[in-house]
């Protein structure tokens, strides 16, 4: 059985796709930036110059914080996650996401593969982050 669900209360995928699959006791977790629900991106700001400003560090706790209420609504949380594949679109910004990946995550968390894309759904985007959870099992009875 498979089932997908976009989570309220988190932004809208810009297509048609669930935030989240569950399938065989397990979460997959469809590419997920730091968009709020308003559409305005956590980590993305442009002054009454024009002059745009993204930071890294503020954008991967976003993804990160994320994913995890995504994951909290199929009953599973970052402690359940076995991979995770991150986009960044440049690899300039390696370390800032480092950084704040290992506030949630040591070597003892996911599988990780990190890779460098040419673009993101918006230009203010620096990373987007897929995850695959095992479900944990609260009951044995059906």
């Amino acid at each position: 059985m498979s089932d997908g669900k976009v989570v309220a209360g988190k932004a809208q995928p810009r297509g048609k796709f669930p935030h989240v699959k569950v399938a065989n006791g397990f979460a997959y977790v469809s590419g997920t930036s730091s968009r709020r629900p308003d559409n305005s991106i956590a980590g993305a700001s442009v002054d009454e110059f024009g002059t745009v400003e993204l930071d890294i560090r503020v954008q991967t706790r976003a993804v990160i914080e994320n994913i995890q209420d995504i994951l909290a609504a199929v009953g599973a949380g970052l402690e359940d996650v076995v991979s995770l594949t991150s986009y960044l679109v440049s690899m300039n910004d390696f370390g800032g996401y480092n950084e704040v990946y290992a506030e949630y995550f040591d070597e003892t968390g996911p599988a990780r593969t990190t890779v460098a894309v040419h673009q993101l759904p918006h230009p203010h985007l620096l990373l987007e982050i897929q995850a695959v959870a095992v479900l944990p099992h609260t009951s044995t009875e059906r």
